[in-house]
């Protein structure tokens, strides 16, 4: 294939193999339960819940930044829990879209005869849609000296697109240990999560490149350091093939009696990428939060340290028995 502009390489690495490809990632990951770990799927503090995220990235350097929304539902039944994921990314000048719609299942069988361990199987199954519109960019054989210089875009560009869209099939698979004792000083957890598991064929060119399968491991432990307030330490461990990524992090919230809710912070560390903090609350029935990348990677010089803004808010539905304070270990 020919030399092309450095707008089409962007792109390109972003789901070709030849380059460091992987998927889209949220800061506030767990906030995002069927995104991390489809055994969380029904492992909710309620009869359901419905979850909002939206992510902006690279505002600050990029003519057309990268987006990500995304809405999830799920609920519990007996043992099982079922939901359903609809997430949309949008990247750069080729307007690069993935669009992606899930149907997920988890089973959780407690490991002791008080319930207080758990372990929590998921299964995720359903598409993907990817789409480009290549006919935007320009490639090195279009440039013209004509006054000046500039690209022409009537001048074949030698390039083979068979296609502007393709559909995938998704499959994911996930697994969840948690110690479920309500009030317990501490509430660890462990799980593990793999997607793509099927590799499917992505390509825009008729090539015979796979999707690779990436991997999440996120662990923590929730600390009940009193009644009002906890610590939570916890570690996300990232890898789809040539790309292996840690992200280390403290939650903590405090509980106002006198206005019935929780005032939450996160300080979250990805070495060598950004420095994400985090604020927000839960009140009643609805938690929300936001956060900001501070960018310090390589590209620092350029984005003066912006990286990217994020949203997430989650709406609890009530329980039959209301409880003003309850520590919650699955996240």
């Amino acid at each position: 294939m020919k030399r092309i502009s450095i707008l089409l390489i962007v792109l390109q690495s972003l789901f070709c193999n030849t380059f460091k490809a992987q998927d889209f990632h949220l800061s506030m990951y767990d906030m995002a339960p069927l995104f991390l770990n489809p055994a969380m799927t029904g492992l909710v503090d309620g009869k359901m819940r419905l979850h909002m995220h939206y992510r902006n990235q690279w505002n600050a350097i990029a003519y057309k930044p990268f987006t990500t929304g995304l809405v999830s539902f799920d609920l519990p039944k007996g043992k099982w829990g079922f939901g359903g994921q609809i997430s949309n990314m949008r990247a750069g000048f080729g307007n690069y879209n993935v669009f992606q719609a899930l149907g997920s299942a988890s089973y959780a069988v407690p490991l002791d005869k008080n319930k207080y361990h758990n372990l929590s199987l998921g299964l995720q199954a359903g598409f993907t849609q990817k789409r480009m519109e290549y006919q935007i960019f320009s490639f090195d054989n279009q440039w013209s000296t004509i006054d000046g210089g500039s690209f022409d875009k009537s001048i074949n560009n030698n390039e083979n697109f068979n296609r502007q869209a393709q559909f995938q099939e998704a499959v994911n698979f996930g697994a969840l240990y948690y110690y479920a004792k309500q009030q317990s000083r501490i509430n660890p957890f462990l799980g593990i999560s793999g997607f793509n598991l099927t590799q499917p064929k992505e390509t825009f060119f008729g090539s015979s490149n796979r999707l690779p399968m990436r991997f999440f491991m996120h662990t923590g432990v929730r600390i009940n350091v009193s009644e009002l307030f906890f610590i939570t330490p916890k570690i996300l461990i990232y890898n789809q093939k040539n790309i292996l990524q840690q992200t280390v992090a403290l939650d903590a919230g405090y509980y106002f009696k006198g206005e019935k809710f929780y005032a939450l912070a996160s300080l979250i560390i990805r070495p060598n990428d950004a420095g994400i903090g985090s604020v927000g609350f839960r009140k009643d029935n609805y938690i929300a939060k936001i956060s900001y990348d501070f960018n310090y990677s390589g590209l620092r010089n350029t984005s003066k340290t912006r990286g990217a803004f994020e949203i997430g808010i989650t709406y609890l539905g009530k329980k039959s028995k209301n409880q003003e304070i309850k520590n919650c270990p699955r996240l």
